[in-house]
């Protein structure tokens, strides 16, 4: 895989994991329906998520070349990246539909 298309892959899977706790009703996408989700959850399954794509890109660089090391910066840009990319997810779970809607 070159560069280009692994960045991009490593994109898509972000905006896709930052966005599914909000419009996914299931526990850790596996688990019992529950509606409405707790915050905490949702919360929860988005640190889950951002651990995951963290070691996705983290495992596609490594193929790539060798895995440089990373600061502290990089680990908080990309915590605000990731919470950033699952705006749509927020703003559609509870400012459209509204917190009780399910």
């Amino acid at each position: 895989m070159e560069s280009q298309a692994a960045i991009w892959l490593v994109l898509i899977v972000a905006v896709v994991a930052a966005n599914w706790p909000y419009f996914s009703p299931r526990l850790m996408l596996l688990g019992p329906v529950r509606r409405p989700k707790p915050v905490g959850w949702r919360l929860f399954e988005l640190a889950i998520m951002a651990c995951l794509t963290l070691a996705l890109g983290f495992t596609i660089e490594a193929k790539l070349g060798q895995r440089h090391p990373q600061g502290w910066e990089f680990y908080a840009a990309a915590l605000c990246l990731f919470i950033t990319l699952g705006f749509p997810g927020f703003v559609w779970c509870y400012l459209r539909r509204g917190r009780h809607a399910g």
